[in-house]
């Protein structure tokens, strides 16, 4: 299992973006070797926010349709308060609440890669994809 972050879906998404080809090419090896997605909900939010700003309302609406292929764990209370509680333990102004909950969600699953162009997965101890 994989662990795919906005920052990936993105530049998936925008082909002006200088990890377009490193998206695409990543993405399709993931495919290729039928091992699953895995995101929370928090995910999909941001990046279709990110995608409708950007990009336009389309390119939302394509992500939600194809999103139903992926993994997707769904944050409850309790999630989102541990998230907040190691969004305050890191203190990094660079980290998001959302990437709080991905570290949390990866943790739990045992997922250890990501499809990313974050840094701060491998500082919290993930290997990019």
């Amino acid at each position: 299992m994989i662990f795919l972050d906005t920052s990936a879906i993105y530049a998936l998404a925008d082909k002006t973006d200088p990890h377009h080809a490193a998206a695409y090419n990543k993405f399709q090896n993931v495919l290729e070797s039928e091992e699953a997605f895995l995101l929370h909900n928090y995910i999909l939010l941001e990046s279709v926010a990110l995608l409708q700003a950007r990009l336009g309302l389309t390119s939302a609406v394509f992500f939600l349709r194809n999103a139903k292929s992926f993994e997707v764990e769904w944050v409850d209370q309790n999630l989102h308060e541990e998230a907040e509680k190691e969004l305050e333990r890191i203190g990094k102004r660079g980290i998001s609440l959302v990437d709080c909950t991905s570290f949390i969600v990866m943790r739990r699953r045992g997922v250890g890669k990501v499809l990313a162009f974050d840094p701060d997965f491998q500082d919290q101890g993930f290997s990019l994809y």
